[in-house]
């Protein structure tokens, strides 16, 4: 009998075994792929990571290495070895969990984990066999899966998801993406670096809509240098794959029919979460009618010794949210007292300029009529985004009127996927915008626009614009 038992090897899954055994219970790890990592590691965050940097690479050789005094004869991309670095990359990533496992005495059953009852587990693997294993708690980590739309049909060859994508065997002349969301924008940056045409379609009025609305319009304008083309308010009505072409068809709100035609077509609307085979009625366990795990606020179903965290529950689907739920549950179990603040767990969107964000957009304080100032420093006033070149972009904060705490700050810029975790610790020591301003910061680095955007916010006294 194990102590606790975890369904999913994801970030959630993997960090709850290894919190879990760290705090002394006997923990079991199912998993039904032949690697661990999940969606994460095998083919999301990891694996894309990796083609976008290298796609980068190749965009500054071609675009910015003969004004940095660097020329280059008969520059091509070979997308073979692009796919097998990445291959690679997610390969020590993947060896690299199986050692964690290894190392915290965490026992791995490999096959499909589906519930016999509350405190019993059945692993069934790819040749049909199974055995049962018993747990006093079980963390259900099972993550999400691409979401698409009932008269698109995926065929997985032109009409593709994310996972797709990232092993294609040419570069797309014309890629049509559906959804403007952190996905389809990262996916569409690899390609649109190396050459390819790209057309967003985007039912909502802004890209990355969820996000404070500077972002989306800072990034669109950036993403156009590139070559992607947007198509807002236009809600897609057909998909048709016609042999070596897609057509998508899309109402634009004016009654009219837009036809847009690529050689791929990324559906790229979301995700949703991921329970099949997972039998959860077994252990009597509630799934709402959007498909999620119904927890309370410990993140407990509604059958005591039965937990879940990450895309398989509500809120935002994130690596980073997902590991820190199941930190919250493994200490739980051990009797502590752990808590998450879930406005501050940063969103970032990894195109280039990269795109972070952390608590609250403009947008959502208006709405919940909370008065506040805000101050704006752009990358062009940066001496470092200027040795760079990476001038595309600001930084904004936004701050309390009374109390001048920050409330939320919203990035756009070179390596702000990192510079965030910088506002994330402020907020959650609850830093007002003089506290920031009045900090050093090393001259010269793109942090310095975190600080000149603070002393925008506080009385308008920001030094370099």
């Amino acid at each position: 009998m194990y102590d606790v038992i975890v369904i999913g090897s994801g970030p959630g899954g993997y960090v709850a075994a290894i919190r879990c055994a760290q705090l002394g219970m006997k923990t079991a790890l199912v998993e039904k792929y032949s690697t661990l990592g999940g969606t994460c590691l095998n083919v999301g965050c990891i694996p894309s990571k990796a083609l976008l940097d290298s796609s980068e690479h190749y965009h500054n050789a071609s675009h910015t290495f003969t004004t940095h005094g660097i020329e280059l004869k008969d520059l091509k991309v070979n997308l073979g070895q692009m796919i097998n670095r990445k291959n690679e990359v997610v390969k020590q990533n993947t060896d690299g969990i199986q050692f964690l496992m290894k190392k915290n005495k965490i026992d791995v059953h490999q096959g499909l984990g589906s519930f016999v009852n509350n405190t019993t587990v059945k692993v069934t693997k790819e040749d049909g066999s199974s055995s049962e294993i018993q747990g006093k708690n079980i963390i259900i980590a099972t993550g999400s899966k691409p979401s698409s739309l009932p008269f698109i049909k995926l065929d997985k060859d032109r009409v593709i998801t994310s996972t797709e994508a990232l092993n294609l065997k040419e570069i797309p002349k014309h890629l049509v993406v559906i959804g403007g969301g952190v996905i389809g924008l990262e996916l569409g940056s690899v390609y649109a670096r190396l050459g390819a045409k790209v057309s967003v379609v985007e039912f909502m009025d802004s890209i990355i809509p969820t996000m404070d609305r500077t972002m989306g319009k800072e990034l669109q304008k950036s993403l156009k240098k590139i070559g992607f083309e947007f198509y807002l308010k236009h809600k897609v009505t057909s998909v048709e794959n016609k042999g070596k072409e897609v057509t998508v068809k899309a109402d634009n709100g004016k009654g009219e029919i837009v036809e847009i035609s690529g050689d791929y077509v990324l559906v790229s609307i979301g995700r949703r979460p991921y329970t099949d085979g997972l039998n959860a009625e077994a252990a009597g366990v509630k799934i709402t009618e959007r498909g999620q795990i119904e927890v309370n606020d410990h993140l407990q179903t509604n059958v005591p010794n039965i937990y879940a965290i990450g895309d398989v529950v509500k809120g935002a689907m994130l690596a980073h949210k997902a590991e820190e739920e199941g930190v919250f549950v493994a200490e739980t179990l051990a009797g502590q007292k752990p808590h998450i603040n879930y406005n501050l767990i940063p969103g970032v969107v990894y195109t280039w300029p990269e795109v972070a964000s952390v608590g609250y957009t403009e947008e959502q304080l208006k709405e919940k009529g909370i008065k506040y100032k805000a101050g704006k420093f752009p990358f062009m006033a940066s001496g470092r985004a200027r040795a760079s070149m990476d001038t595309d972009g600001l930084v904004k904060v936004l701050a309390d009127a009374e109390t001048d705490e920050i409330l939320g700050v919203h990035m756009i810029g070179p390596r702000t996927a990192d510079m965030i975790a910088e506002a994330v610790v402020a907020m959650e020591y609850r830093a007002s915008a003089e506290d920031i301003s009045r900090m050093s910061h090393a001259h010269p680095t793109y942090t310095e626009a975190f600080k000149e955007a603070c002393l925008a916010a506080t009385d308008n006294r920001a030094l370099h614009v």
